[in-house]
């Protein structure tokens, strides 16, 4: 199903935020925010109120799991997908604590990430309203 939703894209890196969007825009046409770090990804989700966020692990100011821990607490209900290059079974363990969806290695084949965010994507908002996780089964 094609993802016409809002998508906060959290990572230090422009090249990777450019690569990761390129690849979102192929599963629908979302509207597609961007944060250079932790702090800038917070504000922008109290502002913006994405229906998804991509969130990187290493990031300045405020690392990926102290961000998803803000995240969490604006909002219990959030969905977040982690980014990362380097995964160790300790953050990859906090991440799933802290209530991210799912972990995605940055260094995945772009098919297998694209497979893999259309699969988190449609069971999140499988039921038709791609703007409305709380419709969701």
């Amino acid at each position: 199903m094609p993802f016409d939703g809002k998508i906060l894209l959290a990572d230090d890196e422009a090249h990777i935020r450019k690569f990761i969007s390129l690849l979102l825009r192929q599963l629908g046409s979302p509207t597609i925010i961007e944060a250079g770090n932790g702090v800038q990804a917070l504000s922008l989700y109290e502002s913006e109120h994405p229906d998804l966020v991509l969130l990187d692990v290493n990031m300045p100011e405020l690392d990926g799991l102290q961000t998803l821990a803000g995240l969490r607490a604006l909002d219990p209900d959030c969905a977040v997908i982690m980014l990362t290059s380097l995964t160790t079974r300790q953050t990859v363990e906090q991440a799933a604590e802290l209530g991210a969806v799912h972990y995605l290695r940055k260094d995945t084949p772009k098919d297998d990430i694209l497979k893999t965010l259309q699969s988190i994507i449609d069971d999140l908002f499988e039921a038709g309203d791609a703007t409305d996780p709380t419709t969701s089964t």
